[in-house]
């Protein structure tokens, strides 16, 4: 008989014993009384048809006017040995067949029918009838898993032939476990695709793909394959940051050796180990940044990533290079401040060998309520002669350092000098 008629003739008999199966309170079963005078199942008339989960069976009915149904012995063959267990019985003496479900595929089983009353009374069993579940059907004839995309791998394969397959179950295993995992299901029979997402970079996954028909059944495995998704683009070379230049820091660095690199993000933290904020995203062709700060001496810790076609980012967890705005001058040392003549003196020392030029901040008490406050700046000399004072007046001076980039540092303390009035003569 071909597959096609097996398959023609179990459906016929399935829908003859659609719905006439009544099952038994197997716990309320004792041992079988036989009567050997009730009429025994013929054991040449059992047939049969097998599935792979399923088996049919069919039997010439008894005419026993006793006999009200029949009862079901099994034994799975592998596991059971020769063990039979009642399994199910049908209360009618006219029904001919039944199918027994739910069964594992490639496997013998070993049935008895006996012939049963009202009571506890049964016939004798039929010899053993031995039968197997047809094997799981063949898999997917061809299977392939694509390495090198993002945190993904894109499994495909061959429509099944079989037209009962109705969905395909994809399962994994990774370097983390032997087991195998199931990732997703595809329905459809023509449905030949599945990606995998939401992966670790650069890891090698194995993958099989199962078909499974309408009723549940499921095929033998594919064969196994196995991808490796993309690896993270390498990242930059020789980051550097100055720590000489007025309110800026300028980073350079040399381009990732990653060929599909499309940019570099820039991050950027006042701590050297984390809190990074990308500050600037530049292009491939761009390998220096410059980032203007508005304060001196300022320190900041620089991490610069490749970024590939596919949004890929290289590691982070690098060192950080810190850079530094140049910092304030150090102030100048005051070394005279006197009233000689009718003028003030000022002397002083540089402190910084940046200064360039100084600032002089004069302050002028009008009154006890207001004073007025000059700003002498370009002094380039380490002295300084105030001739534009009046007597009686108070004033106050403090310098401070300038470099060539216009940084000034912090202001000394302030000197107070005050030329005397002059005694009035009676």
């Amino acid at each position: 008989m071909t597959k096609l008629m097996k398959l023609t003739s179990l459906t016929v008999l399935v829908l003859l014993v659609s719905g006439c199966t009544n099952k038994v309170n197997l716990s309320q079963i004792k041992a079988p009384k036989i009567d050997e005078s009730l009429e025994v199942i013929d054991s040449s008339s059992i047939r049969s048809i097998s599935d792979m989960n399923s088996i049919a069976l069919e039997w010439r009915k008894v005419d026993d006017p006793r006999v009200v149904g029949y009862h079901f012995y099994r034994a799975n063959m592998q596991k059971d040995g020769a063990k039979l267990k009642l399994i199910d019985t049908l209360e009618n003496r006219y029904k001919t067949h039944y199918l027994d479900e739910d069964l594992e595929p490639n496997t013998k089983y070993v049935y008895k029918i006996s012939a049963a009353t009202e009571g506890e009374v049964e016939s004798r069993t039929t010899n053993d009838y031995v039968v197997a579940t047809l094997p799981k059907f063949e898999g997917v004839s061809f299977i392939q898993a694509i390495s090198n995309l993002p945190r993904q791998i894109k499994i495909i394969w061959r429509p099944h032939q079989n037209e009962r397959v109705n969905s395909y179950k994809i399962e994994r295993t990774s370097p983390q476990t032997s087991e195998w995992e199931e990732v997703g299901s595809v329905e459809g029979r023509l449905q030949a695709e599945f990606i995998d997402e939401d992966l670790d970079d650069n890891v090698i996954y194995n993958y099989r793909v199962t078909s499974i028909s309408f009723d549940g059944i499921e095929s033998q495995a594919s064969e196994i394959v196995k991808a490796q998704t993309k690896p993270l683009p390498e990242g930059i070379l020789s980051l550097k940051a100055t720590n000489d230049l007025p309110r800026k820091i300028t980073l350079n660095w040399k381009p990732s050796e990653s060929s599909d690199v499309i940019k570099y993000n820039i991050y950027r933290s006042t701590n050297a180990n984390n809190f990074f904020d990308i500050v600037k995203v530049v292009n491939t062709q761009t390998l220096e940044f410059n980032d203007f700060v508005n304060e001196d001496g300022k320190v900041y810790f620089y991490k610069v990533s490749s970024v590939d076609k596919d949004g890929l980012e290289s590691d982070l967890n690098i060192n950080s290079v810190m850079g530094v705005t140049l910092s304030k001058l150090n102030k100048p040392i005051i070394t005279l401040a006197q009233i000689q003549g009718e003028k003030a003196i000022l002397n002083w020392q540089a402190g910084d060998k940046r200064a360039v030029s100084y600032n002089i901040i004069k302050k002028i008490k009008e009154n006890f309520f207001k004073s007025k406050t000059l700003k002498i700046e370009g002094i380039k000399a380490l002295r300084y002669e105030d001739k534009d004072i009046v007597r009686g007046v108070e004033y106050s001076y403090a310098l401070q350092s300038v470099d060539e980039f216009g940084i000034v540092s912090e202001m000394t303390n302030k000197t107070e000098l005050v030329l005397p009035k002059l005694k009035e003569l009676n």
